[in-house]
């Protein structure tokens, strides 16, 4: 079942995706399931449907899992609180991904 959500990026990722700061989209599993996409499902949509950067490793690494450093919260709650990449994205949610690494 695809839901509906919003995706903002900060901390500089907005420049791996055109410069968007928030992107609303609808998503539905990459299984073809019937079953509510998951996090995992949203990162591999980012990285090969919506990022317009090269640089993949800027924002996964291992594949799709979110590279270290990178805070995301759902709902404004961070993600180790709702289950990382396993959690069930419902209709309405708000992603952030923000980078905590700063060049100093």
């Amino acid at each position: 079942m695809a839901v509906s959500l919003t995706v903002e990026f900060s901390g500089g990722l907005e420049a791996l995706f055109d410069s968007a700061r928030s992107i609303s989209l609808s998503l539905a599993p990459r299984d073809g399931s019937e079953n509510s996409p998951t996090i995992a499902d949203l990162v591999v949509h980012l990285c090969e449907k919506v990022m317009t950067d090269k640089r993949r490793e800027l924002f996964v690494i291992d594949g799709y899992h979110v590279r270290p450093g990178i805070l995301v919260l759902i709902n404004d709650a961070d993600w180790e609180l709702e289950g990382e990449e396993e959690y069930v994205i419902q209709q309405g949610d708000q992603i952030l991904f923000a980078s905590t690494l700063h060049g100093g």
